[in-house]
């Protein structure tokens, strides 16, 4: 775990990315734009008529940015599709967020055959890739973290601050689940799960409580409906080293993706802040 990490610097939503791209993702993206994108798209002119390239160029100057026809760069006529890309990549590497993501979802429209599916599959992949809260789905980009996801996680870090047992966990896991260069999703996951057992050791004061004792304790005390009850049960499968997670989802057989250590994470979080509340009222 980074130093950062550890004394809880860390940005989490630059982390997961939701309201920003953090430099390597802006390169990344930037880089599908280049070559899945304008050096896919046929340049050359004949019969002294605009190239395609040019037409897509002329439509990005004159419908996303709204600049003036007069002002469009020429050569021998025609437009001046590489004056206009430097131009569109110096704004790109300017811009916010929010505004490169515009460029994206811009040029979703153009839809040329020999790039339109490839484009859209390689940005998904590099914002997969860079934690992005983002997807392109159905032709449009999508937020598929949401702010309230986002506040989970904070509050349970926030919340476990006070145990350091609780903290580590849960920052391990974001560390692994965000470690672009090689993330471990597997562990990841045990991280997650490993802070709310340290969260049922803590609220039963019990060093050997597991999730399926602590839960039993926690319904007779604070009335936790048993649907929800199983329903916790069921999802994190702790009542047994035998037959729970850890031996299940984790199996060396079973792919783990980012999106399962994602959403464990998630839930993880969510499941210590409902403990939280109902442990305090």
């Amino acid at each position: 775990m980074k130093f950062s990490q550890r004394i809880g610097k860390t940005n989490i939503r630059g982390t997961l990315q939701i309201d920003d791209i953090d430099s390597s993702l802006s390169t990344r993206l930037w880089n599908v734009i280049q070559t899945c994108f304008f050096d896919l798209i046929d340049n050359h002119s004949y019969h002294y008529r605009e190239t395609e390239l040019g037409e897509i160029c002329k439509k990005i100057w004159l419908d996303f940015y709204d600049y003036r026809i007069d002002l469009l760069p020429k050569h021998n006529g025609n437009t001046a599709s590489g004056t206009i890309i430097n131009h569109i990549r110096d704004w790109y590497f300017e811009c916010h967020w929010y505004e490169k993501y515009d460029l994206i979802e811009f040029l979703l429209k153009i839809r040329k055959e020999n790039v339109h599916y490839f484009y859209i599959s390689e940005i998904n992949k590099e914002l997969k890739k860079g934690l992005s809260g983002y997807r392109i789905l159905n032709e449009s980009l999508t937020q598929i973290t949401s702010e309230e996801e986002i506040k989970e996680i904070e509050e349970a870090l926030n919340y476990s601050s006070k145990w350091k047992s609780i903290e580590t966990h849960l920052r391990t896991s974001l560390d692994l689940l965000s470690n672009r260069a090689k993330p471990d999703y597997r562990n990841s996951i045990k991280e997650s799960i490993s802070a709310v057992e340290a969260f049922s050791i803590i609220i039963t004061n019990d060093k050997n409580a597991s999730l399926g004792s602590a839960l039993n304790k926690i319904e007779q005390k604070f009335k936790v409906h048993k649907a929800l009850k199983r329903a916790f049960t069921a999802i994190y499968g702790y009542t047994s080293d035998s037959g729970g997670i850890r031996h299940s989802l984790l199996d060396d057989d079973i792919e783990i993706t980012m999106e399962d250590a994602r959403f464990m994470l998630i839930s993880c979080s969510a499941f210590i802040n409902y403990l939280k509340e109902k442990t305090e009222k």
